[in-house]
C-alpha cells in the first residue's frame, strides 16, 4: 500500500500557527463573563510565554518554525492511526472523510439554529488569521512597533491592551459580553460592506 512519509506531509497537513489575540474569553480568569484590563494583560503575558518557543524574549520566525514543527508532529501522530510511522492512503482518505463529516455536522447545526449558509463560512475561517486569530504575517505583526520582524513582550502586551481598549466601548476598564457582541456585529457589517463593494466592482456596466 502506498505510504506517505512523514517529511512529505508538510504544508498539506499544517497551516501556519494560529495566534488568538489576547483579550477574548480565555483571558477571563474568574470566568464571570467580564474581562478586566488586568486579566487581559495577564493573559497576554501567559500567551507570549507560550509563543516564545526558544525563550529568547521575542517572537520571530524561529519561534514560528518551532511551533510549525510541533504542530506538524502532532498532526502526523493523529493521522497515523496504526502508529507504524507512516500515513497510508487509507488513513489519509479517512482523515478527509472525517473532516467532511464534521463540516457537514457544523452546517446542519447552523441550519437548525436558523443560521443557514452556503458553505462559505467554513472556507473563510482562515481569512482573518487561521481559525480565530491572526498569524505572524497578519494582525499580530502590527504589534511589531519598531519593524524589526520580531515582537517583544512589551510590544505584545501593548498590542493586546490596545485591542482591549478598542473593545471597552464605555471605557470602564472591563469588556462585557455585550461589548464583545457589539464588536462582532460591527465586524459583520464591515465584512458585508466590503463584499458588496467587491461585488459591485466585479459587475460590468450595463451594455458591455
Amino acid at each position: 500500500m502506498k505510504k506517505i512519509a512523514i517529511l512529505t506531509l508538510g504544508a498539506a497537513l499544517v497551516a501556519a500557527p494560529a495566534f488568538a489575540a489576547p483579550g477574548g474569553k480565555m483571558g477571563d480568569a474568574d470566568a464571570n463573563g467580564v474581562l478586566t484590563r488586568a486579566e487581559a494583560q495577564a493573559h497576554a503575558t501567559q500567551k507570549f510565554a507560550r509563543m516564545d518557543a526558544n525563550k529568547d524574549g521575542k517572537i520571530d520566525a524561529t519561534d514560528r518554525a518551532a511551533r510549525h514543527a510541533e504542530m506538524q508532529a502532532k498532526r502526523f501522530v493523529a493521522l497515523d492511526a496504526n502508529k507504524d510511522g507512516s500515513v497510508s492512503k487509507a488513513e489519509w482518505d479517512q482523515h478527509g472523510a472525517d473532516r467532511a463529516a464534521k463540516r457537514a455536522d457544523r452546517k446542519e447545526k447552523r441550519v437548525a439554529a436558523g443560521e443557514a449558509g452556503d458553505g462559505k463560512r467554513d472556507g473563510m475561517r482562515g481569512h482573518h488569521g487561521k481559525r480565530g486569530g491572526h498569524g505572524m504575517r497578519g494582525g499580530w505583526m502590527k504589534a511589531d512597533a519598531n519593524g524589526d520582524k520580531a515582537i517583544t513582550q512589551a510590544e505584545f502586551e501593548t498590542a493586546a491592551l490596545a485591542r482591549f481598549d478598542r473593545l471597552d466601548a464605555n471605557k470602564d476598564g472591563q469588556v462585557t459580553a455585550e461589548e464583545r457582541q457589539a464588536q462582532r456585529e460591527a465586524w459583520k457589517a464591515k465584512s458585508a460592506e466590503w463584499r458588496a463593494k467587491r461585488g459591485a466592482a466585479a459587475t460590468p456596466p450595463a451594455g458591455e
